[in-house]
């Protein structure tokens, strides 16, 4: 039997102050849709909620990868595949990069998009963990005016984000750090390619000697939103490696996160894997000084 499509109503503004007019009308009932590939999916399961939606694929305002003497700043409708292509994004946030390879397949690279990867809010998405690990900003904008917020606050749930009905998310910013630090990305899921993490760690940290001067710990698939994991951070920042170091930031990690068991994964395995990825990044820390 043919699965049931709900109806539903979209509208292609010419520019963002458009965009944001439509999406302040009738307190919510219009919503984006940009690359469409989660969308797209709940369509086809006939589960897309019965809204009208606001076509934001052309606006101009939202895309773009500006390059400051600070700040790396990508439009909300920047691809996974411009991502992988552009050079100091290669250069100075490979997390990033190896996440945007490791999403879908081709097809999801070039459509999909990073604003919508955040929007979606799904605690197993790629990108989340190394944006929080490179302590991103998110710029949110209405017909009020835009605001900005750390991307770690930005999750407050799952599927619940710090963002009104009327906004629409328009760029990430990224600090350019100092040269010098160890970036660490893992994705571990049932095949390379085409499929949804188990669990995601994305680490950085910056030595001196075998100190570790600061770092970033932060973990999808194993809380109820992307999770920033700064009690693990604390543990270990200036701290000098040893074995009783690695066993408290692993202690610490343990508590903070809260994995679950579903159909990809089991709460344990995601336990055990989290706290294996965290000894070897932080062994991992210790071998780049040698």
């Amino acid at each position: 039997m043919r699965a049931y499509v709900p109806s539903y109503q979209i509208i292609s503004p010419s520019s963002l102050g458009e965009a944001l007019g439509s999406l302040a009308q009738d307190n919510g009932a219009w919503q984006p849709f940009a690359g469409g590939t989660d969308l797209m999916v709940l369509l086809e399961a006939g589960r897309l909620p019965q809204k009208n939606y606001v076509n934001i694929w052309n606006l101009s305002e939202l895309r773009g990868i500006e390059v400051t003497d600070s700040h790396v700043t990508l439009g909300a409708l920047t691809t996974y595949t411009e991502i992988q292509d552009h050079e100091t994004l290669r250069a100075e946030f490979p997390m990033l990069c190896q996440a945007a390879s490791e999403t879908g397949g081709l097809a999801i690279q070039n459509r999909g998009t990073i604003g919508g990867n955040i929007v979606n809010a799904s605690p197993a998405a790629d990108s989340p963990p190394a944006l929080l690990a490179y302590d991103a900003e998110l710029e949110l904008v209405s017909v009020k005016g835009p605001r900005t917020i750390p991307y770690h606050s930005f999750h407050t749930g799952y599927k619940q984000m710090d963002m009104r009905p009327e906004e629409l998310l328009r760029a990430i910013r990224l600090p350019r750090a100092a040269k010098g630090s160890t970036h660490y990305y893992r994705k571990v899921g049932t095949r390379k390619a085409q499929a949804i993490s188990k669990v995601c760690f994305a680490g950085l940290a910056r030595m001196n000697g075998d100190q570790i001067v600061d770092v970033r710990v932060a973990l999808g698939s194993v809380a109820p939103i992307p999770i920033r994991c700064m009690k693990t951070e604390n543990a270990l920042r200036g701290q000098t490696i040893n074995a009783a170091i690695v066993a408290a930031g692993k202690s610490a990690l343990a508590a903070e996160i809260a994995p679950i068991d579903d159909l990809r994964s089991s709460r344990d395995y995601r336990l055990r894997v989290s706290i294996n990825l965290l000894e070897d990044f932080v062994y991992q820390l210790s071998s780049a000084i040698r």
